[in-house]
């Protein structure tokens, strides 16, 4: 299928999402917003792929925010709709896809650009990398999970000061936060993301899918994180994953795990 603001390109079990708007640094519309749930949920049904990157065209941005001329002058109801609709289409539905994704965050990730990076399963920044959430700068907060995830992954008080200052962080204290796993230079960036997802294409793309769905459920009110561990535990044993896992194990050879 062809896309008019987004890149796909496959190769030994990973896909390479690629958004391609470089003249606009790659900032979120809602047409790319859209385009990129229907990639997500393509690949998610490939069982050829197992592992998704997902990074910005260009050298400057991952994505440099949302296309702010496109709420400009939207009610309090269009607002929250947009929100609404950007979590459930894109944000909320890559944190919850059972198909791992990386972000590979290349220069600037703002706004909805860190929102998207960090709904991704983890990170990995060029070191020319900046983040930030600057949206009370323009009188609104963070709406596609921002309040929420960034408080989990580097602590209360530092995501409570990037927010209220509208400022930016570099890769290096991204690093030391606990933003991103890891930053290397911008021309080792996709092929450093492309070693660490052909590590993951080894294992079973059943348990990972299963890791991710426990893993999330901890994060979740009313949700118990350990229930949720033990059924996805359980459901294990009953694929086939587990049996040739298990019996590559006891033979002393390598599993050889079918897609997904």
């Amino acid at each position: 299928m062809d896309y008019e603001n987004i890149l796909i390109s496959t190769s030994a079990n990973i896909a390479t999402l690629t958004i391609n708007r470089p003249s606009k640094l790659n900032a979120l519309n809602r047409a790319t917003i859209a385009e990129l749930h229907q990639a997500f949920g393509q690949l998610d049904k490939d069982p050829e792929v197992k592992v998704i990157i997902i990074t910005g065209s260009g050298e400057k941005a991952f994505v440099a925010g949302a296309d702010i001329s496109e709420f400009a002058h939207f009610s309090v109801e269009e607002g929250q709709n947009l929100a609404a609709n950007g979590q459930e289409q894109l944000f909320d539905f890559v944190e919850n896809l059972g198909t791992p994704v990386i972000a590979a965050v290349n220069g600037f990730a703002l706004g909805g650009g860190l929102e998207l990076a960090m709904s991704c399963h983890f990170r990995v920044a060029s070191d020319n990398a900046r983040m930030g959430l600057p949206e009370v700068s323009l009188g609104v907060i963070p709406g596609y999970g921002g309040t929420q995830r960034l408080p989990q992954l580097v602590g209360k008080g530092l995501a409570m000061e990037m927010m209220m200052t509208a400022g930016m962080i570099n890769a290096e204290k991204a690093l030391n936060s606990g933003l991103v796993n890891y930053v290397v230079s911008q021309e080792e960036l996709l092929p450093f993301c492309e070693k660490i997802a052909g590590k993951i294409t080894n294992n079973s793309s059943v348990a990972i899918a299963k890791a991710i769905e426990a893993v999330n459920a901890g994060f979740k009110d009313g949700v118990d994180g350990y229930n949720a561990e033990i059924e996805a535990f359980g459901y294990c044993f009953g694929t086939e994953d587990f049996k040739e896992g298990t019996t590559a194990f006891l033979e002393k050879r390598k599993a050889e795990f079918p897609g997904k």
